[in-house]
């Protein structure tokens, strides 16, 4: 019976850590989606805005410390709206500046800002501690509940809010005259601007609530882990988040939610994988392989189900 309990407590600890990854990079997805899915803005640089929201809202919320800047002891709460607002004002810089770009040549611009920022906080080390990153970043309501799973179903069930919130607030937006025009200019930008609309204003609207979420996805996650370091946001996330948001399909938020709950169990389930079957020598390099199934699981999914598994609803009237 002991030996039961024991098994079942960890099934529920392991069970709860997936799901607060799985929820936090939904809520990352979902900035892409409205980029992407809805507007047709190629960013590639989804990791740089997920560090600026997660090094914001670490600097703003830990002790002081004689090694860095900053290290205001802020609280959690108060860290996540400065990452939105931090990430929310790179996102308005680099799209006064990038979104007049199209397509590919937006993707080279963003995926250059991002590699910029991880270098910034590799090098920074008075702001961002190099190369040792941020520790001691406090856990929301640990002081109530202690450490282990009780802690971690409780930040699930913060998360999970944080998410639903989220999906509602996207949902009203994008089924809004607001969304409408987000679509016209994904299908036409021509003849949305020809009906009166700014296109310019529009994507940058988009882009710049897109790179919010983005931060605030960076925050809860850094507040998780409770320490964040230049290689927490290397391209492979923006290869993940991608990832997520093709598999569940893009226009389509509860799409956009499913691909990051499906492809980060595919990622875990690969991991564990690997760790069974291949030697303890080798497994930093068979890591690598990882990143190679989830390239076949997209490519399995494109040739399957072009739309992804749940893609973009298509009202009566666009189907004419």
């Amino acid at each position: 019976m002991t030996e039961l309990l024991s098994t079942l407590s960890g099934w529920l600890s392991y069970g709860s850590f997936f799901l607060v990854f799985a929820a936090t990079f939904a809520v990352i997805v979902l900035g892409l989606n409205l980029q992407w899915g809805f507007t047709g803005l190629f960013n590639v640089g989804v990791a740089g805005f997920v560090a600026i929201g997660a090094y914001t809202s670490a600097l703003l919320t830990t002790p002081a410390s004689a090694e860095r800047a900053l290290g205001l002891g802020w609280p959690v709460a108060a860290g996540w709206v400065a990452a939105m607002g931090t990430s929310g004002l790179a996102g308005l810089a680099v799209g006064l500046v990038a979104l007049r770009l199209r397509s590919d040549y937006l993707a080279i611009t963003t995926f250059g800002i991002a590699v910029t920022i991880q270098l910034v906080a590799t090098n920074a080390q008075w702001l961002t501690g190099g190369t040792f990153g941020v520790q001691f970043i406090p856990k929301p309501i640990q002081g109530w509940l202690g450490t282990g799973t009780t802690w971690t179903l409780a930040y699930l069930g913060l998360v999970g809010a944080l998410l639903l919130a989220v999906y509602a607030g996207l949902q009203t937006l994008t089924r809004s005259p607001w969304g409408r025009v987000l679509r016209a200019i994904r299908e036409d930008e021509g003849a949305a601007a020809s009906l009166g609309k700014r296109a310019f204003l529009f994507r940058l609207q988009s882009f710049v609530i897109g790179s919010m979420l983005m931060g605030l996805g960076g925050a809860v996650y850094a507040h998780f882990v409770g320490y964040i370091a230049p290689e927490d946001f290397l391209p492979i996330l923006t290869f993940q988040i991608w990832a997520m948001l093709i598999v569940g399909g893009s226009g389509n938020h509860r799409g956009a939610v499913l691909g990051a709950f499906v492809v980060w169990g595919f990622w875990a389930a690969a991991g564990a994988l690997l760790r069974g079957f291949i030697p303890a020598s080798e497994q930093a390099r068979a890591a690598a392989l990882q990143v190679v199934l989830i390239g076949v699981l997209i490519a399995v999914m494109l040739l399957w189900r072009p739309r992804g598994l749940m893609g973009e609803e298509i009202s009566p009237d666009r189907s004419r």
